[in-house]
């Protein structure tokens, strides 16, 4: 469905361009979207609107509603479980899809559309159970069973990942830490003893880890990810700023800060007036 930005004859609008394959999968979930609640949507291109070029050539696809950005119909399913954790603290027995969507950040048709395919449809009138969906939500996630995990690299951020609370409550459980420096080796962080690097392998057939987390600085990084996969260690998560090469079968995300600022100074420089002295002036 196409139609002009500025008719008002749709409330939800996707802005996106030729030979953009995420515009693609934007449309689709717009399309379902669309249908489930019964409003009309329109596409436009950024290719055939100078001022939309201009606007939103860097950030396509856009989804507006009733003209105001949206970003993208997603649910992110662990923001959603950080909701629900906090209204299961607070002694809340049943939440509504609205409220939910409105803590989680998220349009509440999709998510009554997502919970679905866990199973949980809710009761109208009463909206979700909130012990019971998090349990689910848990499940899909597989946080219902301890996951062990090991931190290589314990320098300042190490430290910090180390004495973090919030992942043993949500089902992660470090079990060890590894330093190359042997200053650092032997320390107690955490409560944990840092073990050698190289006692790694000998460690991971007492204590098999699930999710190895390197947390070095760029330089060592690979091979210490070597290390963690010669070690049976399947999961990766990344926070040295370089990309790592694993073979098949072992997953890694990548944790970039430096990148997630940047992309914040992109939006606060795109929010800041044109002339610096039109703030002093108001």
């Amino acid at each position: 469905m196409t139609a002009s930005l500025g008719d008002g004859s749709a409330r939800i609008t996707l802005i996106g361009r030729a030979g953009c394959h995420l515009c693609d999968d934007a449309r689709e979930v717009v399309r379902r979207v669309a249908d489930d609640t019964g409003v009309d949507w329109v596409e436009v291109s950024v290719d055939d609107d100078a001022d939309l070029l201009a606007r939103y050539s860097e950030q396509v696809p856009v989804v507006l509603v009733d003209g105001a950005q949206h970003d993208f119909f997603r649910v992110d399913e662990q923001r959603l479980r950080r909701a629900l954790s906090g209204l299961a603290d607070r002694g809340v027995r049943t939440v509504s899809s609205e409220e939910l969507a409105t803590a989680a950040g998220v349009n509440s048709a999709k998510l009554r559309k997502d919970l679905s395919h866990l199973g949980s449809y809710g009761v109208r009138g009463v909206g979700y159970d909130v012990d019971y969906l998090l349990y689910q939500i848990s499940r899909e996630l597989g946080l219902t069973q301890d996951w062990p995990v090991a931190i290589v690299g314990i320098g300042n951020l190490g430290h910090a990942l180390a004495g973090y609370g919030g992942f043993a409550t949500r089902g992660f459980r470090v079990v060890a830490l590894f330093d190359a420096d042997p200053a650092v080796v032997g320390q107690v962080v955490a409560g944990l003893p840092v073990r050698s690097v190289d006692e790694l392998a000998d460690f991971t057939r007492e204590v098999p880890i699930a999710i190895g987390v390197v947390a070095t600085p760029a330089g060592p990084a690979q091979g210490v990810c070597d290390v963690l996969v010669a070690a049976g260690v399947r999961s990766v998560l990344n926070f040295a700023p370089c990309v790592l090469q694993v073979p098949d079968g072992v997953d890694v995300r990548k944790v970039d800060l430096s990148t997630e600022l940047q992309i914040l100074a992109f939006h606060e420089q795109r929010k800041a007036p044109a002339d610096p002295s039109e703030a002093v002036n108001e």
